[in-house]
């Protein structure tokens, strides 16, 4: 692959202690995710409070999404020779202002406002650090460390979501954002103290990007990371519908066959990680296949609850595992571009997610919340010959290219 920029590439020292780094980074992905769906739990009263219909408080949730996937390539370049250290923290402090703001706002305009923030802050951070995994440890960590990272996401579905939705119902939705921008004051606080200094190693350039999806592996990656949470997306945005079709399933027990789904998530992370550190092109295959077919098996299998909830977990599994493998794809594909990879793909990723919601809901009125399953599972299913059909990098130590790997 052709390089990126003629500026040498700089690394930082890895710090003596390189876990607690790696656990704040986990903790920041875990505010971020955390902040952008926590409407999700709050739309009723966040919607009465403010005065607005149901679907204009969901604005709250998209408009994150949208500025994310276009912040996540544009950042790098804005800040492309200062700090990584600095910028997260910069990035946090950030959040923690619009989570403010968003407790204080007294119209939706304002509150629109204030997420339109939290959405630069996410696609920033994704785009540093998810890459920085491969910087704080040596190599045959690098993999279990990158697990950490993107753990956050699965921790914030499981754990963030629901606890700030109870925290809503006991002392309003005003709290909850007052309450997780404390948080991310800890988050920024952590982060300044742990986190060595972390200069860029190459400095993303307004050309960097179009080098890069010129690359095969980079550009079919993300494919296949589109294809993936395009379809899971799609289908996920309205599993609670197919759930409903099973006799005598209560709200209950659907809350807690959503649990299972995040736990398993959160188990296939770190499972995903490992296949990944070894072998990112067999891990993505295995998941894209793990998420396929569940999804469709549910079609014939959501009338009964012991297959529902097996298939639940085997998608919850195979979902944990997209975000890790894919970024682990890059790293390898493109070694001498980690962060511009990253952001990238946080640029797929949340354009993928509004995608998604958006197919599934087009497809859900039209056809029923069957058809659904079948065009999520199949869209995951077309990233399998995606992935066979593309070459990639394994990760080389020194960071030089490494060969590249026959399809």
């Amino acid at each position: 692959m052709p390089s990126t920029t003629s500026v040498p590439e700089t690394t930082a020292l890895a710090p003596t202690h390189p876990w607690p780094a790696v656990l704040a980074l986990a903790t920041a992905t875990f505010s971020v995710v955390t902040t952008e769906m926590l409407p999700v739990g709050l739309l009723t009263p966040l919607g009465d409070g403010l005065r607005v219909s149901a679907g204009t408080a969901g604005l709250t949730v998209t408009l994150p999404g949208l500025v994310a996937a276009a912040s996540a390539p544009l950042l790098p370049v804005a800040v492309r020779r200062a700090d990584r250290r600095t910028v997260l923290c910069a990035l946090l402090l950030l959040l923690t202002a619009a989570n403010l703001l968003s407790a204080l706002a007294p119209h939706i305009a304002v509150l629109l406002c204030a997420r339109a923030l939290v959405g630069v802050c996410i696609g920033g951070v994704w785009a540093i650090a998810a890459g920085l995994g491969t910087r704080l440890m040596p190599p045959h960590r690098a993999g279990r460390a990158t697990a950490l990272i993107f753990s956050g996401i699965a921790v914030a579905s499981v754990l963030g979501v629901p606890a700030g939705t109870f925290l809503g119902s006991l002392a309003g939705w005003r709290w909850t954002f007052a309450a997780l921008a404390g948080v991310t004051l800890a988050v920024t606080a952590a982060l300044s103290l742990v986190l060595p200094p972390l200069p860029p190693e190459t400095p993303v350039g307004p050309g960097t990007f179009a080098r890069l999806l010129r690359t095969p592996g980079v550009g079919r990656g993300l494919l296949a990371v589109a294809l993936l949470v395009t379809g899971h997306f799609a289908a996920y945005t309205y599993v609670r519908p197919v759930l409903d079709r099973v006799p005598g399933l209560g709200a209950g027990t659907v809350s807690t066959l959503l649990l299972g789904y995040g736990l398993a998530g959160v188990a296939g992370t770190f499972a995903g990680g490992a296949l990944a550190a070894r072998d990112p092109r067999r891990a993505l295959l295995v998941i894209a296949a793990g998420l396929g077919t569940p999804v469709l098996l549910l079609i014939p299998a959501a009338e009964s609850l012991a297959a529902a909830t097996a298939l639940l977990g085997l998608w919850g599994l195979a979902y944990g595992g997209v975000s890790v493998s894919a970024q682990s794809w890059l790293s390898a594909a493109a070694p001498r571009a980690r962060e511009a990879g990253s952001a990238l793909f946080a640029g797929v990723f949340n354009t993928a997610i509004a995608l998604g919601a958006f197919t599934g809901g087009r497809t859900a009125d039209a056809l029923g919340p069957a058809a659904v399953l079948g065009v999520g599972g199949a869209l995951a299913l077309l990233a399998v010959p995606t992935v066979l059909s593309a070459g990639t990098r394994r990760p080389d130590p020194a960071g030089a290219p490494a060969p590249r790997e026959p399809a």
